[in-house]
């Protein structure tokens, strides 16, 4: 039974924004399995909606996941209370908003809202997983991560060059993170994509545990403008909403 889910979790990873069908021998081919079971189970998974199942016979994500993400998002408490903040941010910037978790080593953007002059990031798509070395996001969630995950996570990053400005040495990645914990914010100084900058400070829950980064996209000759004022807000932001998750309560 693990066994099966594990597969299934192994086949519905396989869909992202530019892998967003499947047969099943590229399935079988990709994941090494035998091509008689990956049909059982791809067939299986769209049986249950998570999968669905294409007039040529190919497979797509079913369904189903949009109403168990919905269930997810609207039901999660750091969601429900970083949701009005982050409308507030919005409304007073008008720049792209974001709320990050890390999981598995990897950055999932949770919630996103963009203003009526903000840039359209596409890399920053809802549940799509990034490398945390070139977003700020990713920055504030490992410095807070105890040190030997961190080590661990940073060994085995790929640090893969994205601009002329992306971390690719994990020494000098390893001090950024440094310094992301002395000053409580991290930037993206147009590292994952030229033109783009970006700020994110760390949400506390009521432990006193980071786990989650809101933080905004701004296009470069804005945010150097307005560096200071993008770092304060989104401080602040974080601020208010881990006050609202009961951090620094005694």
């Amino acid at each position: 039974m693990l066994q099966t889910i594990y597969k299934a979790s192994e086949v519905l990873s396989l869909f992202d924004h530019c892998h967003t069908e499947w047969g099943v021998r590229e399935v079988a081919t990709q994941l090494q399995l035998a091509k008689s079971s990956t049909h059982d189970l791809l067939a299986s998974l769209a049986q249950v909606g998570l999968l669905s199942k294409t007039e040529e016979g190919r497979y797509r994500l079913g369904w189903r996941l949009v109403a168990m993400s919905e269930t997810l998002l609207s039901t999660t408490e750091l969601c429900l209370q970083a949701h009005p903040v982050m409308e507030d941010l919005v409304a007073r910037y008008r720049e792209t908003v974001h709320l990050a978790v890390l999981d598995d080593a990897k950055v999932i953007y949770v919630d996103k809202l963009e203003g009526n002059q903000a840039v359209r990031v596409e890399s920053t798509q809802l549940g799509s997983p990034l490398q945390p070395h070139c977003v700020a996001a990713g920055k504030v969630l490992l410095a807070y991560q105890p040190e030997g995950e961190v080590d661990h996570i940073i060994q085995n990053e790929d640090m893969q060059c994205f601009t002329s400005n992306t971390i690719t040495d994990r020494n000098e990645f390893s001090l950024a993170l440094e310094k992301v914990r002395k000053q409580g914010y991290a930037y993206d100084l147009e590292e994952l994509l030229p033109d783009l900058c970006g700020v994110s400070a760390p949400i506390f829950n009521h432990s006193g545990k980071v786990i989650a980064a809101i933080g905004m996209s701004i296009p470069v000759y804005r945010f150097l403008r307005y560096q200071a004022d993008f770092r304060m807000a989104t401080i602040e932001a974080a601020k208010i909403i881990s006050e609202r998750l009961g951090f620094g309560r005694e």
